[in-house]
C-alpha cells in the first residue's frame, strides 16, 4: 500500500519506491530505501509528516504515493 494510506504511529517497512528517476533518487536521500522502517507522525491537508531515521520529514501526498510500504 501506499505510504499515505499508512495508519497513523503504525511502524511500516518501505517495500519499494518507485516514480521517476529523480523523484525515486531524492526519496532514497532522504531515507526512504527498501528495508527502512517508517511511520507516518501526522497528516496536514493530505500533506504527511513522517518518521524516518531518527528525523521527521515533511512530504507531500504525490511523494507518499511513491513510496509502497
Amino acid at each position: 500500500m501506499p505510504l499515505s494510506l499508512a495508519p497513523l504511529g503504525a511502524e511500516q517497512i518501505v517495500r519499494r519506491v518507485g516514480g521517476s528517476g529523480e523523484a525515486r533518487s531524492h526519496l532514497e536521500d532522504l531515507g526512504f530505501v527498501p528495508g527502512a522502517p517508517v511511520a507516518v507522525v501526522s497528516t496536514m491537508g493530505g500533506d504527511l509528516i513522517v518518521r524516518v531515521k531518527d528525523a521527521r520529514i515533511a512530504i507531500s501526498q504525490e511523494l507518499a504515493n511513491k513510496i509502497i510500504v
